[in-house]
């Protein structure tokens, strides 16, 4: 876990933890308000992260059972680097 100081710099959160079906549902909607907002702020005992949500995002959703074993995994990703962001002009093709 690395605290980010909002600035472009590596960084990263990751928590573990059991939490009951009301609890995950609470935290779920506040990664949502916070996707809305454009920040979304990540904090625990060990650190905080930082992030600003913006433009096209990649949206990746996985479910599976198996022999009982039940998991949802969302993810979202984007860029923050604005040479990525910058439209490219179309490739040149010939034909004959």
């Amino acid at each position: 876990m690395a605290k980010d100081d909002n600035s472009r710099d590596n960084a990263r959160f990751r928590h573990d933890s059991l939490q009951d079906r009301k609890t995950v549902k609470t935290l779920i909607d506040a990664i949502s308000k916070g996707l809305a907002k454009g920040e979304l702020t990540l904090s625990d005992e060990d650190g905080d992260i930082v992030l600003n949500p913006e433009g096209l995002m990649t949206l990746r959703i996985r479910a599976e059972r198996n022999d009982g074993q039940c998991k949802v995994d969302f993810r979202v990703s984007w860029t923050e680097r604005d040479d990525d962001l910058r439209e490219k002009a179309p490739p040149k093709i010939k034909t004959r």
